[in-house]
Protein backbone atom coordinates (compact mmCIF):
# COMPACT_ATOMS: atom_id res chain seq x y z
CA UNK A 1 0.00 0.00 0.00
CA UNK A 2 0.95 3.50 -0.20
CA UNK A 3 0.04 5.78 2.23
CA UNK A 4 0.89 9.88 1.66
CA UNK A 5 -0.07 12.03 5.16
CA UNK A 6 0.82 15.15 6.77
CA UNK A 7 1.51 15.84 10.14
CA UNK A 8 0.20 18.81 11.46
CA UNK A 9 1.03 20.14 15.43
CA UNK A 10 -0.70 23.25 17.06
CA UNK A 11 2.64 25.20 17.06
CA UNK A 12 5.30 24.98 19.85
CA UNK A 13 7.60 27.68 19.07
CA UNK A 14 6.94 31.20 19.85
CA UNK A 15 7.26 32.12 16.10
CA UNK A 16 5.13 29.62 14.93
CA UNK A 17 7.21 27.10 13.57
CA UNK A 18 6.34 23.70 13.39
CA UNK A 19 9.58 22.44 11.46
CA UNK A 20 11.49 20.88 14.59
CA UNK A 21 8.38 18.91 15.36
CA UNK A 22 8.05 18.12 11.41
CA UNK A 23 11.48 16.92 11.43
CA UNK A 24 11.07 14.50 14.21
CA UNK A 25 7.82 12.91 12.61
CA UNK A 26 10.22 13.01 9.11
CA UNK A 27 12.79 11.16 11.09
CA UNK A 28 10.57 8.20 12.25
CA UNK A 29 9.80 7.40 8.58
CA UNK A 30 13.39 7.47 7.25
CA UNK A 31 14.54 5.07 10.51
CA UNK A 32 11.66 2.52 9.17
CA UNK A 33 13.19 1.31 6.85
CA UNK A 34 10.18 1.52 3.98
CA UNK A 35 10.31 3.34 0.49
CA UNK A 36 9.39 6.93 1.51
CA UNK A 37 9.80 10.64 0.30
CA UNK A 38 8.62 13.58 1.75
CA UNK A 39 7.60 17.13 -0.42
CA UNK A 40 6.54 20.11 0.76
CA UNK A 41 3.00 18.88 1.32
CA UNK A 42 3.17 15.07 2.11
CA UNK A 43 5.79 12.17 3.39
CA UNK A 44 5.11 9.20 1.13
CA UNK A 45 5.40 5.86 2.07
CA UNK A 46 4.77 2.36 0.73
CA UNK A 47 4.80 -1.21 2.47
CA UNK A 48 2.14 -3.74 4.01
CA UNK A 49 -0.78 -2.33 5.72
CA UNK A 50 0.41 -3.38 9.66
CA UNK A 51 3.96 -1.77 9.09
CA UNK A 52 3.01 1.35 7.28
CA UNK A 53 0.44 2.49 10.03
CA UNK A 54 2.81 1.39 12.66
CA UNK A 55 4.93 3.72 11.38
CA UNK A 56 2.69 6.45 10.91
CA UNK A 57 1.24 6.02 14.65
CA UNK A 58 4.87 6.49 16.15
CA UNK A 59 5.61 9.79 13.94
CA UNK A 60 2.14 11.24 15.33
CA UNK A 61 3.44 9.96 18.90
CA UNK A 62 6.49 12.17 18.45
CA UNK A 63 4.87 15.31 17.32
CA UNK A 64 2.39 14.92 20.20
CA UNK A 65 5.21 15.11 22.74
CA UNK A 66 5.76 18.68 21.65
CA UNK A 67 2.50 19.40 20.96
CA UNK A 68 -0.58 19.98 22.62
CA UNK A 69 -3.02 18.69 19.71
CA UNK A 70 -2.19 17.11 16.22
CA UNK A 71 -3.87 16.96 12.86
CA UNK A 72 -3.56 13.95 10.69
CA UNK A 73 -4.52 14.10 6.89
CA UNK A 74 -3.69 10.58 5.70
CA UNK A 75 -4.54 9.43 2.33
CA UNK A 76 -4.03 5.41 1.30
CA UNK A 77 -3.78 3.22 -2.29
CA UNK A 78 -4.51 -0.13 -0.80
CA UNK A 79 -3.43 -2.51 -4.07
CA UNK A 80 -2.38 -5.83 -3.03
CA UNK A 81 0.46 -7.69 -5.04
CA UNK A 82 1.85 -4.46 -6.12
CA UNK A 83 5.02 -3.32 -4.96
CA UNK A 84 7.28 -0.14 -6.19
CA UNK A 85 4.43 1.77 -7.05
CA UNK A 86 6.21 5.16 -5.19
CA UNK A 87 8.27 4.87 -7.82
CA UNK A 88 5.97 3.29 -10.29
CA UNK A 89 3.38 5.32 -10.62
CA UNK A 90 5.32 8.24 -11.45
CA UNK A 91 7.52 6.61 -14.00
CA UNK A 92 3.86 5.64 -15.64
CA UNK A 93 2.93 9.34 -16.01
CA UNK A 94 6.73 10.65 -17.25
CA UNK A 95 6.18 8.08 -20.15
CA UNK A 96 3.00 8.70 -21.20
CA UNK A 97 3.69 12.94 -21.23
CA UNK A 98 6.92 11.79 -23.09
CA UNK A 99 4.76 9.58 -25.79
CA UNK A 100 6.00 6.56 -24.83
Amino acid sequence: MLVAFSISPTSSDPTGSVTEAVAAAVRVVRESGLPHETNAMFTNIEGEWDEVMAVVKRAVDVVAEVSPRVGLVLKADIRPGYDGQLTAKVERIEETLRGE
